[in-house]
This record gives C-alpha cells, structure tokens and sequence, in this order.
C-alpha cells in the first residue's frame, strides 16, 4: 500500500511538472527554461528521480521510485511522452509559470494548488484582437520610421500593419497552413504596400514595405534558436533557426510575388532607387522615439504582460540607439555595431529580468527586433526578382553579416555569469533568466 501511494504522487508531481513544460514550450519558452523549471518543481515535491528530455515541439518525462514491490520486484516507473506543436507566442503565461515555479520552490503553493493554477494559466485569454491590430499597425509605422521612412510612409505602414494582422486573425490563422498562410501574409502586405505608392499614400515604397512586413518576422524562433545553442541543446537550437530561416523564405517568397504581380498587371517592375533615408526621421531623439513606440508594440504581439511594456519600449530603445551612435558618432561598422548593441540588449534584458521578476526572454525577444534586418531582406527580394543578381547578393550577405552579429551579440552576453545581475554567488545549478 504504502509503495502504491508513493507511486501516485509521483505521477501527480511529474504530471504538474509536465503541464507546466507544456505551457512554456507551446508559448514559446527557450529549452532551458523549460528543463529548469520543470526539475524545480519536481525536485521541490520530493520527486528527484525525474528525467525530462525536451525537445522544441516535444517533452519526455520520465521517473522511478526508490522501492521494490512485494510481488514481481519491479520498480515502480513514470514515462510520458508529448507533441507540443507551437501555436502562438504568449508570453505572459511564460512569466505566469516562471513566477509559479518560484512559488513553489519558496513553499507557497501545495501540488494540488499548483494545478489549479496551471489550469488557469492554460485557460487565460491572449491579448483581445484590437490590440494586437493595433500593435502591428504600431509596429509597422515605427519600424517604417527606424528604417529611414518619412512621415507619409509611416502612416501608409501603420495602415498596411493593421489590415495585415486583421488578415492574419481572420483567415491566416485560421483557414491556412503555415507556410501558405506565411506567404500569404506577405503577399498582401506587399501588394498593399504597392497600392499605397500607387495612389500617392507614402513617397518611399521600399520603406513602407520594411516596415509592414516586421510584424511578420519570425523572431522568436531565431532567438530562441540562438539561446538553445548557446546552452548546447543543439538539436533544439538547429531545429528552430531552420523554423526561423523557413519564416524569412516564406516572406521573400510572398514579396517577390507582390512585385511580380504588379508587374505583370502594370507591364513592368516598379523602379526603385535604392535605400533612402527621410530626413523628417533622421534625427536621433526621433528615431530612439520611433524605436521605442515599434518595440513596444511587439510587446503586445508577442503576448507580453502590461506592467512589462514600458521596459519593453526602453530597451528597444537603448539598443537602437546605441547602434546609430556606434554607426555615426564611433565609426563602427554596420556588423560590428549590431553585435555590440545585441550585446548591450541582452545585457540589459536580462538585468530587468532580475529587477521585475521577469525571464530575460521576455525583454530580449522584443528589444533586439530593431537590430533584424528586415531592409536586407526585402533588397535581396527585390534586386532578385529585378534579375539583379549582384545587388541581390550584397544585400543577402548584408542581412547574413547582421544576423551574424546578432548572433554573437546574444551568445556573448549569455556567457557573462548570472552573479553579475542577481549578485549572488552562483550555486550547483544555474538559474535561468
């Protein structure tokens, strides 16, 4: 009897542990996360036994009791298997768990207290539709701005942003596959983009267009797929840059075939001049505002809790910031600005992450959006489509060079030790922040 028990609260801790792994992976929480929190809570019951092996659409628990039983002499086992696919970034229940987890590891929450309250966390709505409309159109407006458009532009991207996403919300999600529905989605904003500049709404197509497809840029997967390398779960890390990498396909694809489209309708490619750079937006204080608002905005997107908004909108801020000063000011060059402004994002992220409680993550998925390069890829798109095969080629190693330093950036300030931000010594096992 007593080996029966003890078997019951070993499912009942490893299935606490699981579900909670499972609203951090399916919301887009980095590996690690997932496999600390889940040997906290486990460890914490008393369950040390537990095994988790967690994949980026996948968990594997397992675990065993100390005691033989009385007939047969087989040892008492837990395994469970789940396919976790990635359904939309919320990242409010990832904090939700995370606080959790410390709940109960300070011993303030029972296990059966500790399901209750992942079952609401499981059950808590996501943002309402009109913030998050509102968000890319934000989004897509300020990014227009970061990317050098002028005023016009950004009210032509902030249109284009909101049409997107109710798009997006309407039929993408819901009727069409990611892929197609990631083409799709481009392919609107693209030709949208193309009418506006038709009509006279917004000078520089080129920008208009940057900005109203940043909504669709497949951050999270990249980043995630960067912090999953740096801590060696290298299968988990290849997998999602691979996701990431299909995400920026799909947006070249559906670019080019705006661009296509209107040729063949109009009887000819449209004649951009190259990059340019509205003066009503160069100014710094104007462009650290314009930084801030779009970064903000992807708060709301990507699901992040309300009180984290203004911390959100400041170190997208900061980092863009000290990217133009590094460009102008210092002399650095573009990629060697990138990776010390990643840097400096990370660094930043993850001391308001001790600060408010927060996963780093929640700070640095949002703030390092101004450093992606959304201008290399539509110039890539768009001198390839043109038949311009040596501009495409620049402008793709371009984009490459400041993913790079993206890269580098993130994985550099990763290895700087927790102690710096908590100021506490570390102990056997690393927090994750």
């Amino acid at each position: 009897m007593e080996g029966q028990e003890q078997d019951v609260h070993l499912s009942e801790v490893l299935e606490v542990a699981a579900e909670a792994g499972h609203i951090l992976l399916e919301n887009g929480a980095e590996i690690s996360r997932v496999e600390d929190i889940m040997l906290r809570i486990s460890s914490h019951f008393g369950v040390d036994s537990g095994n988790f092996f967690v994949l980026s659409n996948g968990i594997f628990t397992t675990g065993s009791v100390d005691k033989v039983r009385s007939s047969g002499g087989q040892t008492e086992t837990y395994a469970n298997v789940e396919f976790i696919p990635l359904r939309g970034i919320q990242l409010s229940k990832v904090v939700a768990v995370n606080r959790l987890s410390y709940d109960i590891s300070f011993g303030l929450c029972t296990l059966e207290q500790a399901r209750e309250r992942l079952r609401l966390i499981r059950q808590a709505p996501g943002k309402p539709a009109w913030e998050l409309i509102l968000g890319s159109a934000l989004g897509s407006g300020g990014f227009c701005a970061v990317f050098g458009g002028g005023w016009l532009d950004c009210a032509a991207a902030f249109t284009v942003g909101a049409l997107l996403y109710a798009f997006i919300l309407l039929v993408s999600s819901r009727y069409l596959s990611k892929i197609v529905g990631g083409i799709c989605n481009a392919l609107l904003a693209t030709l949208l983009c193309i009418l506006c500049h038709r009509i006279g709404f917004g000078s520089s197509l080129s920008n208009i267009v940057i900005g109203a497809i940043m909504p669709l840029i497949p951050g999270v997967p990249f980043v995630n797929g960067v912090r999953d390398l740096a801590n060696s779960d290298y299968i988990a890390g290849l997998t999602r840059l691979t996701d990431a990498m299909l995400g920026f396909v799909c947006i070249a694809l559906g670019v080019a075939l705006g661009f296509v489209l209107d040729g063949w309708f109009f009887g000819g490619m449209l004649n951009l001049e190259g990059m340019s750079v509205s003066p009503q937006t160069a100014a710094l204080f104007t462009q650290a505002a314009a930084a801030f608002v779009a970064t903000l905005a992807f708060a709301a997107l990507f699901g992040v809790p309300r009180p984290q908004y203004l911390t959100v909108g400041v170190i997208g801020a900061v980092g863009w910031t000290a990217c133009l000063l590094l460009t102008r000011l210092a002399g650095c060059s573009p990629t060697v600005a990138v990776i010390l402004s990643s840097m400096l994002i990370c660094v930043c992220s993850r001391a308001a992450a001790i600060w408010q409680r927060c996963p780093a993550q929640v700070f640095l998925l949002c703030g390092i959006f101004s450093l992606v390069p959304g201008a290399g890829i539509f110039w890539f798109t768009y001198h390839l489509v043109s038949g311009e095969f040596a501009l495409a080629s620049a402008s793709g190693f371009v984009a490459i060079k400041a993913a790079v330093g993206i890269v580098l950036g993130i994985i550099l300030a990763m290895e700087l030790p927790q102690w710096l931000f908590s100021g506490r010594q570390p102990g056997p096992r690393k927090a994750v922040h």
